[in-house]
């Protein structure tokens, strides 16, 4: 990376080291546009597609600007789905890694206990879906005061989900002293409606793609009876070279059936659903992110917010009630420069849907015969090898993480340890300094501490035989992930 590009945007070296580690090129268009605007303290409105790095648009400079002994959050995030707050989350804990910005995602169906212990520490992000945003404030676990920026992520999809009613709750009660960045793919007139009550000096930001939608995904339409799709779906899989796939339907019931059957043909395959517990979900997410995981069956809620770039398929095994997650699955594949497929099977009972979605798209969607698939088929089947193929992946992450090392301490708030007694013992072990000391994080039994700049070994080994508030600890350097 070309670390000019991103400091001439007026990012300083904690942040631009971290971007290097995670292999950022120069900045996207909408990185260009954004990040020194969120520096000059610009109220924005920004209509950008998914998977144009809006995520580090608004990251990276927030990540520089806050205040990191400032005990309360000063950046509020909304998101509309779990994964989307956790991706979130996992991208600002990146680019502020070096900074020791610490981030904390806030979202249904996970023990409220566990987040507000963690709401209760130092985090200068909250990410987090509207419904449990508000019963934390409600709850006063979360403490409002101190925020200066609001991001509104994926505002559209906040609408179409019916959460817009808690969006403008949470709005009503932040301070007035703040700045607000809404991001949407589309603009609704409520929408609108919102950027004009809350937003009154805004600037509007539009990108629009360089290369459209059907330039960069080839879509194909395969048209057959409702009862004939289980079988195409297999001809499917075995004549297109996929690599990382996702297969779309639109209940988590016909999601457990398709994951079965894809299963059941020798695929490596997961589903993924509301119906699932969050760890199973994340369990799942992570292992098709690394590759492990070759087909994702998966439903539109629960899809959103998977950040995959080298998705090479994207199949419809049902098209999807709206016309425009049409849109949204799709983009699921050719993302930033890479081309993807889109192919749809569609039953007889679908064709008024697949002409809504022609309709929105302004083109008709490519059709090809049953028999060019039982071609494709009888050609691929001269190629073994590729049912049970595994993509290796990298993890843009692994970068960072490389050079960090967690060590835990078996001593925390129960042991009456504070921040300053960690920093102040690791400080005192030769060549290391506070700028090699990360996040601390104390538990009531345990803390744990992430090691900057190769030194983990090091300060392990010297942790066994230094005092903290007088008293020797076991330590445990932690497995990277």
């Amino acid at each position: 990376m070309n670390n000019n590009d991103f400091s001439n945007l007026g990012i300083k070296n904690e942040i631009l080291k971290a971007l290097n580690k995670l292999g950022f090129d120069a900045p996207t268009e909408v990185q260009e546009k954004v990040i020194p605007r969120i520096l000059d303290k610009q109220d924005l409105i920004v209509k950008s597609q998914t998977g144009s790095g809006k995520t580090a648009a608004f990251g990276i400079p927030l990540c520089q600007m806050v205040e990191i002994e400032q005990r309360n959050p000063q950046v509020l995030v909304l998101a509309p789905t779990r994964e989307l707050a956790l991706q979130i989350k996992q991208d600002i804990g990146n680019i502020g890694k070096f900074r020791k910005v610490r981030a904390c995602a806030v979202y249904g169906r996970h023990p409220v206990h566990l987040q507000e212990r963690e709401l209760k520490q130092r985090v200068h992000f909250v990410v987090g879906t509207p419904g449990r945003i508000m019963d934390h404030i409600e709850r006063e676990n979360l403490v409002l005061s101190d925020i200066r920026h609001l991001v509104i992520d994926e505002a559209d999809e906040m609408l179409n989900m019916g959460f817009i009613d808690q969006v403008e709750k949470i709005l009503d009660l932040l301070p007035e002293a703040r700045n607000t960045y809404l991001f949407s793919a589309t603009m609704p007139d409520k929408i609108e409606e919102i950027c004009s009550k809350y937003m009154k000096e805004s600037t509007r930001i539009e990108i629009e793609s360089l290369i459209k939608v059907e330039d960069k995904i080839d879509q194909i339409v395969y048209l057959t009876e409702d009862r004939d799709k289980e079988g195409i779906l297999n001809k499917i899989m075995q004549g297109y070279n996929a690599g990382s796939s996702m297969i779309f339907c639109n209940t988590r019931e016909t999601v457990d059936k398709v994951a079965d059957i894809v299963k059941k043909r020798g695929f490596n395959v997961q589903a993924l659903h509301g119906g699932m517990t969050q760890r199973e979900r994340t369990q799942t997410i992570n292992s098709f992110k690394k590759g492990f995981v070759q087909f994702l069956v998966a439903t539109d809620v629960a899809a959103r917010g998977i950040d995959v770039e080298d998705v090479t398929h994207v199949i419809n095994y049902e098209l999807p009630f709206e016309k425009e997650n049409y849109v949204h699955r799709i983009g699921r594949t050719g993302r930033i420069d890479n081309k993807g497929m889109a192919i749809s099977i569609v039953s007889n009972k679908e064709l008024i849907k697949l002409g809504m979605i022609e309709e929105y798209l302004g083109y008709p969607i490519q059709s090809k015969s049953l028999k060019e698939l039982d071609e494709l088929v009888l050609k691929s089947s001269k190629e073994p090898g590729l049912k049970r193929r595994r993509i290796t992946k990298k993890d843009k992450s692994q970068g960072i993480q490389n050079e960090i090392t967690r060590i835990r301490i078996n001593g925390g708030k129960k042991k009456k340890i504070r921040p300053a007694d960690v920093m102040g013992a690791i400080g005192s072990i030769e060549g290391v300094t506070s700028e090699d000391i990360g996040i601390i994080d104390i538990q009531d039994t345990c803390t744990y501490v992430e090691i900057f700049h190769n030194k983990g070994r090091k300060v392990y080994q010297a942790l066994k035989n230094t005092s903290i508030k007088g008293k020797i600890f076991t330590v445990k350097e932690m497995k990277k992930k």
